[in-house]
């Protein structure tokens, strides 16, 4: 553990304005409600200012549209909550396992690792695997043959990245494997949760971009894209050869279809079905409960229309409110 550090120090490494006691000395983050002596919060909105009033921390972290809220010695800046992640490192370094393979990991012969890599026990790293510079595989990650992982990536336990991709053909009542000779190729900086999946594509490589954050359980099918420094949250799953562009946030249990695209800075709201390519950046949201296929289809192309009946029916109401006058 990092610390313990004045405010003066904090904000000399992080940067932000000191107003109050700059030689408050603090041991460790806290939350608003639970922090206590020697602990610093952090206030991310103005909805928050009745807790703020009762907080037992030292000092907090605000910005400035929030100051005057409290005389707590504080450092203001301009995003609170970014800034509290900071400092929130310089309490708390990440903790990593050890350089080096552990004794019971498996390791093919062909594989190349970087330097200071870590790999845990019970890995296993199939043939022709590459694993950057700094990496670190917690206990019981599974690589499958070819696959690369860039520099200072973080695994966590029970990952599977490389299985084969859900390829099948019907072929007179029965299935028929399609080979998945492609890999899976991540970038450098990404962090994969645990017990997440990540399939080999068909026959080009799934590809994840730098600086992706996945959480635990989460499911990527085969030829799948992730554009660089997306966040996808858990238990999503993402079918066969979408692309999800860069900087888009996906919210838990969103299900997205195979074979669209969505386009960078797209914010996709938790348990959202994407059924549909999406081009413009926003924020996207549907949830619909289950029903008979054709019934859901009709309801569906109903919904999409609400908006322009809404605006049929106010037109009609104005113009009957014009006869009624006209008539009285």
């Amino acid at each position: 553990m990092g610390g313990p550090f004045t405010l003066a120090q904090i904000a000399s490494q992080l940067g932000g304005r000191i107003a109050g006691d700059p030689g408050v000395l603090i041991h460790q983050v806290g939350s608003l409600e639970g922090a206590g002596r020697g602990q610093i919060a952090f206030v991310s909105s103005l909805k928050y200012h009745a807790k703020l009033s009762t907080t037992g921390a030292s000092a907090v972290v605000l910005a400035a549209e929030a100051e005057a809220l409290t005389a707590l010695p504080r450092i203001v800046c301009d995003d609170p909550y970014s800034y509290f992640a900071h400092v929130s490192q310089l309490f708390n370094p990440r903790f990593t396992q050890a350089a080096g393979v552990h004794p019971s990991a498996s390791i093919a012969p062909t594989a190349v690792l970087g330097a200071r890599v870590s790999i845990g026990a019970g890995c296993a790293i199939g043939a022709g695997v590459t694993i950057g510079d700094d990496s670190c595989l917690y206990p019981g990650v599974v690589v499958y043959h070819g696959c690369r992982i860039g520099a200072r990536a973080i695994v966590h336990s029970g990952v599977v990245i490389g299985a084969d991709g859900f390829g099948i053909a019907s072929e007179s009542g029965r299935w028929l494997k399609i080979p998945q000779i492609g890999a899976v190729a991540i970038g450098d900086d990404v962090e994969i949760g645990a017990n997440t999946t990540i399939d080999r594509g068909a026959m080009d490589d799934t590809m994840i971009g730098d600086g992706v954050k996945l959480d635990n359980q989460i499911q990527i099918g085969h030829n799948c894209r992730v554009g660089a420094h997306t966040a996808v949250a858990g238990c999503v799953a993402v079918a066969g050869s979408a692309e999800i562009g860069s900087h888009c946030r996906i919210g838990a249990g969103a299900l997205i279809l195979g074979h669209l695209s969505i386009c960078d800075h797209a914010h996709v709201s938790a348990d959202t079905v994407i059924s549909h390519s999406i081009r413009k950046p926003g924020t996207y949201t549907g949830m619909f409960p289950a029903d008979e296929h054709a019934s859901w289809a009709r309801n569906t192309a109903v919904v999409r229309q609400l908006a322009d009946l809404v605006e049929r029916v106010r037109a009609l109401e104005k113009r009957l409110q014009e006869k009624e006058k006209g008539n009285g």
